[in-house]
């Protein structure tokens, strides 16, 4: 049973249904690591409290979002404009946050969840550096080299905006458990290698 890992800042997912049932998704486990967070799958919420479940006030939250911050190690987590410009004053971005939205999905349906929730743009928009490739490696393909999981995304954001370098490796620990699971499954590419000898 890996660490409850009681972060203060709360952690939605939205999760594109076809995702649902991938075996290496990582949100299901991201819900079972963090003792404050919730998990919405579908397509489409009225609001930011239609998806959350209670009324919450949309300009404390922010938005893990899709785009690339131009500020190559200045991460892990960059606020960002509209237009996808770093804003200037980054604690300010962070002052009083009390909830990320996370996109669960592969790049597609990521962007999908993006367009189809016009309520996610009223969102203080937030971009993650990641310092490395995600640790899927051959396992699942990322559309970008700067993609990540949607735990390691999660994981790097609730590090920075707690100020808690621990955070990001507490939440890893039960993903690197289900890597380690699927390369001694023989799973390549999310499918398992038939060649491999049972």
């Amino acid at each position: 049973m890996p660490e409850t890992v009681d972060n203060k800042v709360t952690v939605l997912v939205l999760q594109h249904p076809q995702e649902q049932d991938h075996a290496l998704g990582t949100a299901g486990l991201l819900m079972r690591t963090l003792a404050n967070a919730k998990l919405a799958v579908g397509l489409s919420w009225r609001n930011l409290g239609h998806a959350l479940g209670e009324p919450v006030e949309a300009r404390d939250w922010g938005v893990l979002y899709l785009g690339s911050a131009h500020a190559a190690g200045r991460g892990p987590l960059i606020a960002v404009d509209r237009k996808g410009a770093t804003l200037p004053n980054q604690e300010m971005a962070l002052s009083g946050l009390e909830g990320l939205v996370v996109l669960d999905g592969n790049w597609a349906q990521a962007k999908a969840l993006w367009w189809r929730n016009a309520w996610l743009t009223k969102l203080r928009r937030f971009v993650v550096v990641p310092d490395g490739p995600s640790l899927y490696g051959n396992l699942r393909k990322e559309a970008r080299p700067d993609a990540v999981s949607t735990l390691e995304a999660a994981a790097l954001a609730l590090s920075a905006v707690e100020a808690d370098p621990t955070i990001r490796e507490r939440i890893l620990v039960p993903f690197r458990a289900l890597i380690a699971e699927a390369r001694a499954a023989g799973i390549q590419g999310g499918k398992r290698d038939r060649r491999r000898k049972r």
